[in-house]
């Protein structure tokens, strides 16, 4: 089984909504999709070399080309993304959302058209932004919707998780 370790940002605004920084998939196989097509921040990690919240930092820098923000981290679980995925994830509850923002993802080859045998380099994820929890059930890959309903009870109990 493969296993993958994200971080979602979370923050409050003014008016009390919850709001999470989700990032989109990169490539010609997902431009114009929006729904489903939206992710975590996650990636890949095994276990005997790296830890999750280890393996979620490296991948925010890769796909983000930003610092990791500051802020309490709260352990939102796993999901199985799929038969061979696992996906575990932590949310930072961010003070200032202005201070997270997309620079520019790391880049990977994939074959393209799918069969052609020809390859192009895209960016792994080609935007990111603060959506609100409604908007990003919308988007999210489907298992990891399971991470909002987390991600609202973490708030209703305040991020009980000691600060990272």
């Amino acid at each position: 089984m493969r296993l993958s370790a994200g971080l979602l940002p979370v923050c409050r605004r003014a008016d009390g909504r919850l709001e999470v920084f989700l990032a989109h998939f990169g490539g010609p196989f997902w431009a114009g999709k929006e729904f489903g097509a939206w992710s975590i921040v996650k990636g890949e990690y095994d276990p005997a070399t790296e830890r999750p919240e280890e393996a979620a930092r490296r991948e925010w820098v890769e796909e983000i080309g930003a610092p990791v923000p500051k802020g309490r981290w709260h352990d939102l679980g796993t999901v199985r993304q799929s038969a061979a995925k696992t996906v575990q994830a932590f949310a930072v509850l961010v003070s200032d959302p202005a201070e997270v923002v997309f620079v520019e993802s790391n880049r990977t080859s994939v074959q393209w058209p799918p069969g052609s045998g020809h390859f192009i380099e895209i960016p792994e994820m080609d935007r990111a932004q603060w959506w609100g929890l409604n908007a990003a059930c919308e988007r999210l890959v489907r298992a990891q919707g399971a991470y909002l309903d987390r991600v609202s009870s973490a708030a209703a109990e305040g991020f009980p998780a000691p600060g990272r």
